[in-house]
């Protein structure tokens, strides 16, 4: 597999799925891999990028940004409120907004900047206990919250369970997302983002298909 499979197999969705051509934007997940796997992606093009951590993204991409023109940094792991500011400062979008607080200070932050990333709010659609999220019935409410406070909401995010079909989770979200007026569905993974794409994804991050196994700490 990798860069050039995975954008092959994104535009074969998109055309099975009866999509625009482009309309999918692939995240590539390069946490805890190897920097030359990262430049070998971004010699071949490739701009856009996902991360899980703000520190390790602090670390990593700052290099990068100085050789490199054009790259975008999305923030797909979750987001404590005491790294917000550094977050706000270095990321074009945040998929993993989940809680209250979280919002309040992502508005706060947004008042003093002058600016905000893209939003997207992250939906428990499993309604795991150890995972983060807002479950599926409190998602019409939180997404009215967060308009109120003026952030720009793009879109929804979900990870599906892992012994369950993923299709149900990514039909859930099209549909909170269109009911509440939202384009953007960030869903699907290596192994199931051409079920993603087929529900209506618009971004579909993904990783060791690209890259290869993850490095580990």
């Amino acid at each position: 597999m990798g860069l050039s499979d995975i954008t092959a197999r994104i535009r074969q969705a998109e055309v099975a799925a009866g999509r625009a051509p482009g309309s999918v934007t692939l995240i590539a997940v390069s946490k805890m891999q190897p920097e030359a796997r990262v430049a070998a992606v971004l010699d071949a093009g490739h701009r856009v990028f996902g991360e899980n951590r703000v520190q390790e993204a602090a670390r990593r991409w700052p290099p990068f940004q100085a050789r490199y023109q054009g790259i975008s940094l999305h923030l797909i792991g979750p987001l404590q409120t005491n790294k917000a500011r550094q977050a706000m400062a270095m990321f074009d979008a945040i998929h993993s907004v989940d809680r209250p607080r979280l919002a309040q200070t992502l508005a706060r932050l947004a008042q003093e900047r002058g600016g905000c990333p893209d939003i997207f709010i992250q939906v428990n659609t499993g309604e795991e206990a150890q995972k983060a999220g807002i479950a599926p019935g409190d998602t019409d409410a939180f997404v009215a919250d967060c308009r109120a406070l003026d952030l720009p909401i793009r879109g929804l995010m979900c990870i599906p369970p892992v012994d369950e079909e993923p299709s149900l989770h990514f039909a859930l979200l099209a549909k909170l997302a269109a009911r509440n007026g939202l384009s953007g569905l960030s869903m699907g993974m290596s192994e199931d983002f051409e079920r993603a794409i087929a529900q209506g994804a618009t971004h579909v991050r993904v990783g060791s298909a690209i890259f290869g196994e993850r490095a580990h700490e």
